[in-house]
């Protein structure tokens, strides 16, 4: 008898255990880290986490390389099987959410109050992602090359002027040490142009597009400002400052090696620049007239409009934001955590920490790219522009005809919802 009520014990433990993994309601999750050892194993972490902290939801999460994961979610829409929970790069999310992929977040807007501003992800006046990180870019030199080539020191606070800025690429170029004085990261396409470079133009007065309105890149791509910025830019080639064309290899290791005496870089390479010379410093972005800008905003969670769930849905992406999380992230991965508090939980970006000056960049300097559904082909349109002029075309026309296409995209898709 005793072996009995041992055995109908075992049964109802089992049966209690099966119903409550039962009551939780399952949630599936797209993520873009496969590939990536140390990220994987930090969401799945969080997911494990939120999976045990409550009884409501289980999230399963896929993964998909980066390089296939938004052609993924594209695909996904069309076919109307998309998860509950979505991974989106910063700037590409208006054009998901205007598309009808996402759903504004079911979140206390209260909790990222201490966010920086790049990982919230707004359009049309709704929270519909948010980041665990954010990313930066600095101009990365030594010390030792700005004392020998007589350079002042810029400072968030001070920052170069563009004249001040030539004159230091003059002054690296006319040296004869380095093969190029500048290294804009040229080996690399896609959104590395927008995300990198648009702030120039941004410095000296212009944009992408008309942020105003968003209606039109008229005078904004392709005004007297922008035209500077174009001059600039190709002077960069021409002047034999920079070269348009750029090996991977050398934009992986040059700066180490000694071919550059500036890198604009970004956070994730910092630790091999400082790995490689003790003297590395980090720069703020030069000042062209309009303000130093850099670019903001990296990948963020959001819900899909098609989820069953969105309070499940935000409730995970809620649980993530915690500060222990955010470190995690900028321990594992080299990002920038979200908040100030997260920061002093990390090695590199505490107060003192070699990588700190990258958060006061962020907090000073950061521009998100435009805000708008058309985002993903004027983005494109950019990209090809810059690579022209790098490469001999004419300025005006060739800004003019960024413009003409960039308008024409916003009126085939009347507006984008402006």
């Amino acid at each position: 008898m005793k072996f009995l009520k041992l055995t109908v014990g075992a049964l109802a433990l089992s049966a209690a255990l099966s119903g409550a993994a039962y009551a939780q309601t399952q949630l599936t999750m797209w993520y873009h880290g496969a590939g990536n050892e140390v990220e994987s194993n930090i969401i799945n972490q969080i997911v494990a986490d939120f999976n045990a902290s409550q009884t409501d939801w289980a999230v399963t999460i896929e993964s998909f390389p980066q390089a296939a994961y938004n052609d993924s979610v594209v695909a996904g829409a069309l076919a109307g099987n998309l998860p509950d929970i979505l991974d989106v790069d910063g700037p590409v999310m208006p054009n998901w959410a205007w598309s009808g992929y996402m759903q504004p977040l079911q979140i206390d807007e209260s909790s990222i109050e201490a966010f920086l501003p790049g990982p919230k992800g707004y359009w049309d006046g709704k929270l519909y992602s948010i980041g665990l990180w954010d990313a930066a870019v600095a101009l990365v030199t030594r010390q030792s090359y700005l004392d020998e080539l007589g350079l002042r020191t810029p400072t968030v606070d001070q920052p170069w002027t563009g004249e001040e800025f030539q004159a230091a690429l003059d002054a690296a170029k006319n040296s004869g040490k380095f093969d190029y004085a500048f290294d804009p990261g040229m080996a690399w396409t896609g959104e590395w142009y927008p995300y990198a470079f648009s702030p120039f133009l941004q410095s000296f007065g212009g944009d992408i597009v008309d942020r105003s309105t968003y209606q039109t890149a008229e005078g904004a791509l392709n005004g007297e400002a922008a035209v500077a910025f174009g001059n600039w830019w190709q002077g960069l080639f021409t002047g034999g400052y920079a070269q348009a064309t750029q090996d991977g290899a050398d934009r992986d290791s040059g700066f180490s090696n000694g071919k550059y005496a500036f890198s604009w870089n970004g956070n994730w390479a910092a630790l091999g620049a400082l790995g490689a010379f003790e003297d590395t410093v980090f720069l703020p972005a030069p000042d062209f007239g309009n303000g130093p800008k850099i670019g903001a905003a990296s990948w963020q969670f959001g819900v899909s409009a098609s989820s069953e769930h969105p309070d499940g849905a935000s409730a995970f992406i809620e649980f993530a934001l915690q500060d222990k999380y955010l470190a995690d992230f900028s321990n594992g991965i080299g990002l920038i955590p979200a908040t100030a508090a997260s920061a002093e939980m990390t090695e590199n970006y505490k107060t003192d920490g070699p990588m700190s000056v990258f958060f006061g960049l962020t907090e000073a300097q950061a521009l998100v790219r435009p805000v708008t559904p058309g985002y993903v082909v004027q983005a494109k349109v950019f990209e090809k522009a810059l690579a022209d002029i790098a490469n001999g075309a004419d300025v005006q026309e060739t800004l003019d005809a960024a413009v003409d296409e960039i308008d024409a995209d916003i009126e085939k898709n009347g507006g984008y919802g402006h």
